[in-house]
């Protein structure tokens, strides 16, 4: 393949948060705010993310989400064990995706620092696990042009805060403006920082109820800025195809930008077993990659 595999811990969020996972969006961030362990009521341990991911689908690079480990970002005993378990699987730490820590472009100063300062744990623990980078949102509010202002100026904030570590900050079309993949791209070129760039997500181009943006358009206009590709999957046809992306038309996108880096497999379907999903996944992205030889 010209690219290496990754495994997005999202993929499992069933299996780690169980009924939990089913719960309206602001009820969810409530509780993994005021009592993170209560929320993983699922049958596996987000402990063992590497063991899951060597053991059950062979894929030995992971990416973390940190609402799995929201009260462990400081806990050095638990990361440690974390590391110490990846290394022994074999499987490599690519980055820990972020969410729930305040706006990178909130137009309040104060809370716009407040929202940077608030990843610099996560930096700090990605760090330790051997990551190269966190994923954070470019989220704000205002109009087009005043979102762009004020959430390139948080990312920036936070960007030099990264680069300090060797670490990069990855931002993916996450809902909003961040949807609009132009919208996006501009934001990351002011932020103009060799260690800010994008990770595009094949499906989240949705900007709001009643507007979204066009998946192959998007995936084009980020990709020279990435570093880090998100496979989601959905559904699947009877030939193993995405049912609504065409997949060889995304990938050929990626490998023409000269992308080598890592894909991570982010199934989010609700009609397949998860294990089941990121297995046809997998599956489709080794297909695809042969054709595109």
């Amino acid at each position: 393949m010209f690219f290496k595999l990754s495994l997005a811990q999202w993929s499992l969020h069933r299996a780690y948060f169980g009924e939990v996972s089913k719960l309206p969006k602001h009820d969810f961030f409530n509780l993994i705010s005021s009592d993170p362990q209560k929320a993983l009521q699922g049958k596996l341990d987000p402990l063992y993310f590497a063991k899951h991911a060597q053991g059950m689908f062979r894929i030995d690079a992971i990416e973390y989400v940190n609402t799995f480990y929201f009260d462990k970002a400081e806990d050095q005993a638990y990361i440690s064990e974390m590391k110490t378990i990846a290394e022994g699987e074999g499987v490599e730490s690519v980055l820990i995706m972020c969410d729930a820590e305040g706006m990178l472009g909130d137009p309040d100063s104060d809370k716009r620092s407040k929202a940077v300062e608030n990843h610099y744990k996560w930096l700090q623990m990605a760090k330790y696990l051997g990551c190269h980078a966190i994923r954070v949102n470019a989220v704000s509010e205002g109009g087009y042009d005043e979102q762009m202002k004020l959430a390139s100026d948080g990312l920036r904030q936070l960007t030099e805060y990264a680069a300090d570590m060797e670490m990069n900050i990855l931002v993916e079309n996450h809902g909003g403006f961040s949807s609009n993949a132009r919208w996006l791209a501009d934001t990351i070129r002011i932020v103009d920082h060799p260690n800010c760039g994008t990770l595009p997500d094949f499906g989240n181009f949705t900007i709001s109820d009643t507007e979204s943006y066009d998946i192959y358009r998007g995936v084009e206009e980020l990709m020279p800025l990435a570093k880090g590709v998100s496979a989601k999957s959905l559904a699947f046809d009877d030939r193993g195809n995405e049912s609504d992306m065409d997949y060889a038309r995304l990938m050929k996108i990626v490998k023409n930008t000269g992308y080598t880096g890592y894909v991570g497999i982010e199934y989010e379907g609700d009609d397949l077993p998860e294990e089941e999903g990121i297995k046809k996944t997998k599956k489709l992205l080794a297909r695809t990659a042969k054709e595109l030889e």
